[in-house]
């Protein structure tokens, strides 16, 4: 593990590869990657839809207790219009620093056409989250999940239709959030079409703040 406690989130809109971001930083530095998506998926596994609600209430105070433990942690946000997303308001993210200080906030910057094509392609497993893209990363089987041979599904809000809603209202909700960080100075923003282009530069970025557990080259 890093030596150092580093605590930072990464932000960008819809299919923008934040997940994949958070698990090459994970590897790469030794650090935990926490999902608000994942908690909720495990916290729901043997509740019914009453559940929902109250974890709107708690997932705040689950947050607090993960993120005053000693490892360090990369908490995660999750696409926006998918419950909870975090943080994807500014009042999310103020309620954030009640919890912890951030030390640096990395934002993707994808274009448009990029993300609709990227969201459109994208189904996915219900039970565990796993993602595929049917452009660069499809399942061996059309339409099954690798792992578990159940089939995946395209959620109703990456369908072509409902993207570019779905986009406006992140850029609407995420513009004070972005404008916060940077007027805090912890603001780092990264643009491109790929993932691979700009995980080199994030790697760079984050070597300046704790030392790499793998290579580049390894991640």
């Amino acid at each position: 593990m890093a030596s150092k406690l580093l605590r930072a989130v990464v932000l960008g809109p819809p299919g923008s590869g934040k997940g994949t971001v958070c698990e090459r930083i994970a590897r790469s530095f030794g650090l935990q990657h926490l999902s608000s998506g994942q908690f909720l998926r495990e916290s729901l596994g043997g509740g019914g839809a009453g559940l929902g609600l109250q974890l709107r209430s708690c997932l705040m105070d689950e947050f607090a207790s993960i993120l005053a433990a000693s490892p360090p942690l990369i908490p995660v946000p999750l696409c926006p219009g998918t419950f909870p997303g975090f943080p994807r308001t500014l009042g999310q993210a103020k309620a954030l620093d009640g919890i912890c200080e951030l030390d640096l906030v990395i934002s993707l910057n994808i274009p448009f056409e990029t993300l609709k094509d990227r969201l459109s392609a994208r189904w996915v497993h219900p039970a565990s989250g796993r993602v595929y893209n049917m452009d660069f990363n499809p399942p061996h089987t059309q339409g099954i999940d690798d792992l578990t041979g159940e089939p995946l599904v395209q959620r109703e809000d990456d369908r072509p239709e409902a993207v570019a809603a779905r986009l406006r209202k992140y850029k609407d909700a995420a513009k004070p959030v972005i404008e916060l960080y940077k007027s805090r100075g912890i603001l780092h923003s990264f643009s491109g079409t790929e993932t691979n282009k700009i995980w080199p530069y994030v790697y760079t970025l984050l070597s300046s703040k704790i030392p790499p557990v793998l290579s580049e080259e390894e991640h």
